[in-house]
């Protein structure tokens, strides 16, 4: 009886080995290379994000100056020019050290200042005293004096 158990247990190992063969190389090559294909949609994609984040703390650090640079020109109307100092007591800090702000401050409070994203995308952002951030720069045709931060 003993005999028949053990048996009967070893073709039943038996059996079950024989049908455990695990995946093929055809179906680990499919798997990597789906996996590849994915990557290769997504990392762009996270990329134009990371881009995308950076061109928006560019104008966010614009919108900033700008109001510093307003509340600086009403405590100080008949200002010619402007520097780093005076921005930061006015509540400017840049978002991003070494990619500074940069502008043309004219007469009767008109101004206009800039900044290059730094997305590596070049893109240059511009803002007037009257029109919110867009792509482009300032025009020296509009302004007096080039401000000194």
């Amino acid at each position: 009886m003993i005999t028949a158990l053990t048996s009967a247990l070893r073709n039943k190992r038996d059996s079950i080995e024989k049908d455990d063969t695990g995946f093929t190389l055809i179906e680990l090559l499919v798997v990597v290379l789906i996996i590849g294909i994915l990557a290769a949609i997504a990392i762009p994609v996270f990329l134009g994000q990371q881009n995308q984040a950076k061109d928006a703390t560019a104008q966010s650090d614009l919108a900033n100056a700008k109001v510093a640079v307003v509340s600086y020109m009403l405590q100080n109307p008949t200002a010619t020019g402007i520097s780093s100092s005076d921005l930061k007591t006015y509540g400017y800090t840049p978002s991003i050290s070494g990619n500074p702000v940069s502008g043309l401050l004219g007469t009767s409070g008109a101004f206009c200042i800039q900044v290059t994203s730094a997305s590596g995308s070049t893109h240059t952002y511009a803002l007037t005293d009257s029109t919110p951030a867009v792509k482009g720069t300032c025009s020296s045709a509009t302004a007096i004096s080039t401000l000194s931060w």
